[in-house]
Formats: structure tokens, C-alpha cells, sequence
């Protein structure tokens, strides 16, 4: 019987706060059993799990000790799920100084992948304002840096770029969000030099899939997706209705891992990035980039089914 994103978890890991959820031609590769599917970032041939971990509102939690090991409990669940690619932005409060925690008391064998942004209007606060990133998050080189929502985006894409040579970055994007500015985004992609994109796409928002998303695999573009829950509205819309007859086909037992693997079917997407502040969550998540996807087919039939709900 398919049941429901807390029935389905109960007793599973971890005390929390509230939560908020919430390819080019990439190849994709997996163990069926447990390890989540990965994609190739296009410009270097790397693979990351397709599932990420995002920290807007969720790890502003300020200096509360509680609050701040229920966040490194949730980060040490997602990298012991197989999750490695976190995102943060000056933006999020005390999101990077959070991250920052949790990698200290973790310790983790391996580095997570960590994706952080330049949030300033100021062409010459950038610098300083990746070098302050840096040492919240306690890393010497972060792995991707990017502009958010285009703020600035000439002079900071330029800053990045010298900061990716001099081997302080490893990969240089952009990101925008609710769907704004996607002409410009169109430009960037097709007249720069960038690694990501990151964007908003969703079962229901899909005008990506027009312009962006077959850009970005015709340019060698790795794609993040942010919102992809829509910050738990699309949950909340779908709560107690019936999943499709279909979901076991492509293994999904809840609304949120149809979603993401609506989400993470699509060829151009590299990793989706939801937030949580719970163990269970996080956990359910990683476990949708497990097993079967939608192919294009099951893809349409996911979308018809959500249209006439």
C-alpha cells in the first residue's frame, strides 16, 4: 500500500525543528540498492548524486546549540545517505556559518561538494565577500561559487573566473529563482563561460523546459534546481491525495519522491536541491535519487495525473 511522507518515515532517525520543504549528455549511473544516481557535471566529466542538500531558511538558525546540532544531524544523515553537493548564499543568515558547524563537529572522511554564492549589488564587495564564505564554511577551496540572481553578474562572473584560475573555486555559475530574469539567463549561457545554472523547475513550473534546460545541454551546462518542493507548498497541495497507480513502477512510495524524481528524470538536470531541517526528510529524499525514474512517457502521464488533481 502506497502511504504517506510521515507514516512512511515514522521511527526513522532524529529529533528536529519544523520543516520548511520541504545533462548536457550526462550519464547516469547508480546501485540499485542504496546508492543515489548520479550525474556528470558536463565541464569536467565529474559526478555528483542528484539529490543535494539546500539551506535557505531551514539552517538560519542563529547560535542556538540545539538548533545547531539538529542541523548537523540532518548534514550528517544526508552525507551518510550519499548525499555530497549543499548550497548556501549570504543571503540565507546564518546558513553558512551553520554549514560551517556541522562540517567541524563531522569531520567527514570525505568533502562534501560545496556550492555557495556572491550576493552583492557592490562590483568590489565580491571578493571580499567569497573570502568571508570561505572561512565560514572552514574551506580552503570552495567547489562552486555562484552569482545570485544575477546580481551584478558581469563583475562577479570576472572575480569568479580569476578565482576559479587561481584554483580557489573549482566551478563558476549563476542562479536565479520563481522563474525571473530567464532571458538574461539565456544570454549568460550562451555568451559566457560557466559551469551552472541554477533555476526553478518543478511539476508545475515547467517553462524551463522551453529554452533553459535544452540550452544548458547544448552549451555543456551542469543544472541545479532549487524550490523544487516549492518550499512545501507543492507537498501541502498533493497531502492526502492518492499517488498515481504507477508511482511503484519508478519506486516512489511518497508525493515528495514522485516530485523529485519527476524533477531529476529530466536529462538536463544534474541535482535538485531541497531543504530540510529533518532527519527523515532528508533521508526520503536521498532515497528518491535510489532506483527507477520516469522516462518520457511516465514523465507526461506524472503531469496529466497532477493537472487533474
Amino acid at each position: 500500500m502506497l502511504i504517506g511522507r510521515r507514516t512512511v518515515l515514522q521511527g526513522v532517525g532524529a529529533a528536529a525543528v519544523a520543516s520548511v520543504t520541504g545533462l548536457s549528455s550526462s550519464r547516469v549511473s547508480a546501485d540499485p540498492i542504496s546508492k543515489p544516481l548520479t550525474r556528470t557535471i558536463p565541464s569536467t566529466g565529474e559526478d555528483i548524486p542528484v539529490v543535494g542538500l539546500g539551506s535557505w531558511i531551514t539552517f538560519n538558525v542563529g547560535n542556538d546549540p540545539v538548533l545547531l546540532d539538529t542541523c548537523a544531524d540532518v548534514v550528517a544523515a544526508f552525507y551518510e545517505s550519499g548525499g555530497r553537493l549543499i548550497d548556501s548564499s549570504p543571503m540565507y543568515g546564518s546558513s553558512q556559518a551553520t554549514i560551517g558547524y556541522a562540517l567541524k563537529k563531522l569531520s567527514l572522511p570525505n568533502p562534501i561538494f560545496s556550492a555557495d554564492k556572491i550576493w552583492t549589488s557592490y562590483d568590489t564587495e565580491g571578493a571580499s565577500q567569497f573570502a568571508e564564505t570561505r572561512a565560514l564554511w572552514g574551506l580552503k577551496t570552495m567547489d562552486l561559487m555562484q552569482v545570485h540572481n544575477l546580481l551584478s553578474w558581469r563583475a562577479h562572473i570576472d572575480m569568479l573566473q580569476k578565482k576559479k584560475a587561481s584554483g580557489e573555486i573549482r566551478y563558476v555559475g549563476v542562479t536565479t529563482s520563481h522563474g525571473r530574469r530567464h532571458e538574461d539567463l539565456e544570454d549568460i549561457m550562451a555568451n559566457h563561460d560557466i559551469d551552472f545554472v541554477q533555476l526553478t523547475y518543478n511539476v508545475l513550473d515547467r517553462e524551463p523546459e522551453q529554452r533553459i534546460l535544452p540550452l544548458a545541454r547544448e552549451r555543456g551546462i551542469a543544472v541545479i534546481v532549487n524550490r523544487p518542493y516549492q518550499r512545501g507548498t507543492l507537498i501541502q497541495r498533493f497531502s492526502g491525495k492518492p499517488l498515481p497507480p504507477f508511482a511503484a513502477e519508478i519506486d516512489a512510495g511518497t508525493w515528495p519522491q514522485l516530485l523529485l524524481k519527476f524533477i531529476i528524470s529530466h536529462p538536463a538536470i544534474t541535482c535538485a536541491i531541497p531543504a530540510t531541517t529533518r532527519v527523515p526528510h532528508v533521508q526520503e529524499n536521498l532515497a528518491a535519487a535510489a532506483g527507477r525514474l520516469p522516462d518520457e512517457g511516465m514523465r507526461k502521464a506524472i503531469t496529466d495525473y497532477v493537472a487533474e488533481l
